[in-house]
């Protein structure tokens, strides 16, 4: 069956659903229709995976503490997180970036913590 590409508009032959002579204009196409929130969501993780990073370097054994300037200071960017976590009893926050995670305490300190 004679269909036409809805990316370049070629004549093509193919399965009744098939909507692209090529993968080339698969992707252009599929590139396009994806390319509002491209940048947006690129920059969000850039930003995720730099407080990770941050993170595991400053806490390699797994649990530390450390204080908000140091956190500043390499560049984390305390707006970005993958998930919070409230515990039961004491109802204390953690922020998480994927298994790494931070909790506030006083006097301008975090504990950092490794999930397991």
């Amino acid at each position: 069956m004679k269909k036409e590409c809805i990316e370049c508009g070629e004549t093509f032959i193919g399965r009744v659903d098939k909507k692209f002579c090529s993968d080339y204009c698969r992707n252009t196409y599929n590139n396009k229709m994806n390319k509002d929130g491209t940048n947006l969501i690129r920059n969000i993780n850039n930003r995720l995976r730099k407080n990770w990073r941050i993170l595991e370097q400053l806490n390699p054994n797994e649990k530390c503490k450390v204080s908000k300037k140091k956190l500043e200071d390499a560049g984390f960017d305390f707006n970005h997180f993958t998930s919070i976590y409230t515990t039961q009893k004491t109802k204390d926050v953690y922020y998480f970036c994927y298994d790494q995670g931070y909790l506030a305490i006083e006097g301008d300190y975090y504990v950092l913590v490794k999930k397991k």
